[in-house]
């Protein structure tokens, strides 16, 4: 049986293993499930060695939430937990990357990479100030992406 041309076959989406992006998991999970697509699950983080000044910076903007994206070895656990997520959502093929870099040219890369026809990510940042100062990932990533983008309504 031949999927319709308008199914996607490789649905890739970014995590911080926030709960609002585990929420734009979900709807990806669901959503490459129904098209029978393979999920990919990207989480992109930072060195934990190198220039303290900017690791120290990162901290600081991230606040509480900088655990999550600082080192290799978080990336993973949230790639991993991020991935049961999106398989109680319906997904059946599913990977995990986790890759050292920043969020937007992580993602963008991963979907050039895998050959992907659409990226889902989370609205958070869209209107924060944190966003606003630093680029929403969002907004850069729909803007430069050149394949579909899914954002899901994520925060309440």
């Amino acid at each position: 049986m031949s999927e319709p041309a308008s199914a996607y076959s490789t649905v890739v989406v970014g995590t911080d293993g926030s709960a609002s992006s585990l929420r734009a998991v979900a709807r990806a999970g669901a959503l490459a499930g129904a098209c029978g697509a393979t999920l990919v699950v990207v989480c992109a983080y930072l060195p934990t060695e190198g220039d303290d000044r900017e690791l120290a910076r990162a901290q600081d903007v991230l606040g509480d939430e900088a655990y999550q994206v600082v080192g290799s070895h978080p990336a993973e656990e949230t790639v991993r937990t991020a991935a049961e997520r999106a398989g109680a959502a319906g997904v059946v093929k599913v990977r995990t990357v986790a890759v050292m870099g920043s969020p937007v040219e992580t993602l963008l890369d991963v979907v050039r990479r895998e050959n992907a026809d659409l990226l889902v990510v989370g609205n958070r940042g869209l209107s924060s100030i944190k966003g606003r100062l630093l680029g929403s990932v969002p907004a850069d990533a729909t803007r430069r992406a050149e394949c579909d983008v899914l954002v899901v309504h994520t925060t309440d």
